[in-house]
């Protein structure tokens, strides 16, 4: 399931870009298959081992374009290991809202792209992270967890703060806000709760059919209900 729209954020073939926040590199794999030499990162060893092993896969089994290259490493999105002006694009999806100093990810994310290039941030949306909040203290009171939710107004003044230029936004995933709230009401390790077992088979069957009734509904209520904010950013050469 991807965030970040690649019709708004177009990626060529042998652009570098990082993927930072990576988790278990859903947006890296689909930069992969556009063609782009992939860094994806993330502060969580755990997850870089079977990052790395598909990234193998994918180069083993699929028609992955010849400029394309791919690798995962360790890095804290506030001391970024890599030098100024290093990638075409960046990608930091649904991570900012884990990082105490979200400025200072933010100043890392300007300081990485070079002149020119384009980042794209994806937050929780704040109507309905505020639902979760409400309905489940374990929702975000554990570690790791989320410490803080963004207003868009928020989000856009921290980002332009860091240098950074926003260029357009929207909203994702508007069927999964209710799949989350039904999970903070049942409560969130409760996964047996017939409701929000029912509401995941759906959301499963929507993914991988994707058809026209639910994609035309999801499109509709994306700017009252979308789960996360989406922003597109570029870093301008002065």
């Amino acid at each position: 399931m991807l965030t970040v729209d690649f019709r708004k954020f177009p990626i060529y073939p042998g652009e570098r870009v990082l993927d930072i926040g990576c988790g278990a590199g859903r947006h890296a794999y689909e930069l992969y298959r556009r063609g782009a030499q992939v860094v994806a990162a993330d502060l969580n060893g755990d997850e870089l081992g079977p990052v790395n092993g598909m990234f193998a896969a994918m180069k083993a089994e699929e028609d992955i374009p010849s400029q394309a290259g791919a690798q995962a490493v360790s890095a804290d999105m506030t001391n970024m290991p890599f030098p100024d002006n290093s990638f075409d694009k960046v990608i930091a999806s649904e991570i900012l809202e884990h990082v105490p100093n979200d400025r200072q990810a933010m100043a890392e994310i300007a300081r990485v792209l070079r002149p020119g290039g384009v980042a794209s941030i994806t937050v929780p949306s704040w109507f309905p992270e505020r639902i979760c909040w409400a309905l489940s203290d374990d929702y975000h009171n554990n570690p790791g967890g989320h410490i803080r939710i963004f207003t868009k107004d928020e989000l856009a003044g921290k980002l332009t703060a860091s240098g950074l230029t926003v260029t357009g936004s929207h909203h994702a995933h508007a069927l999964h806000s209710p799949y989350w709230w039904l999970k903070c009401a049942a409560g969130v390790a409760n996964d047996k709760n017939l409701a929000v077992r029912g509401w995941h088979q759906l959301l499963v069957w929507d993914i991988m059919r994707a058809p026209a009734a639910t994609r035309l509904t999801e499109k509709a209520l994306n700017p009252v209900i979308g789960k996360s904010l989406v922003m597109y950013v570029v870093k301008h050469a002065d």
